[in-house]
């Protein structure tokens, strides 16, 4: 299933230093808080559990918190967010962010 190897490809390829950045972006952004951080940061010891910490997170908050972040992974890391297939198209309307949320990017981690 696509929505699989997408999820893989994240957590495999995001970097460690890429997942701090994001995650200081949507805490600055106010998508999630402090606590919320020094959580997925601390509690789970390797890259990859916190990518998946990250990304549990960020779904749990809603489409808003999904389209930003990947507004964020796309400025902090193109290679990625190209390599995972997200549009990078500025025409691409706010819906297209949603629906990469409820059905794409983010789905599989419901």
């Amino acid at each position: 299933m696509k929505l699989d190897r997408v999820r893989t490809a994240f957590v495999w390829r995001v970097s460690a230093e890429i997942l701090t950045q994001l995650l200081d972006a949507l805490v600055s952004d106010r998508v999630l808080n402090e606590l919320e951080k020094e959580f997925i940061m601390e509690e789970n010891q390797s890259r990859a559990n916190k990518a998946r910490c990250f990304i549990d997170t960020v779904k749990k908050k809603g489409d808003k918190a999904c389209t930003t972040m990947i507004h964020h992974l796309q400025n902090k890391d193109p290679t990625l967010f190209s390599h995972l297939h997200l549009s990078s198209d500025p025409s691409v309307q706010e819906g297209e962010d949603t629906y990469l949320c409820n059905k794409g990017f983010f789905a599989q981690f419901a």
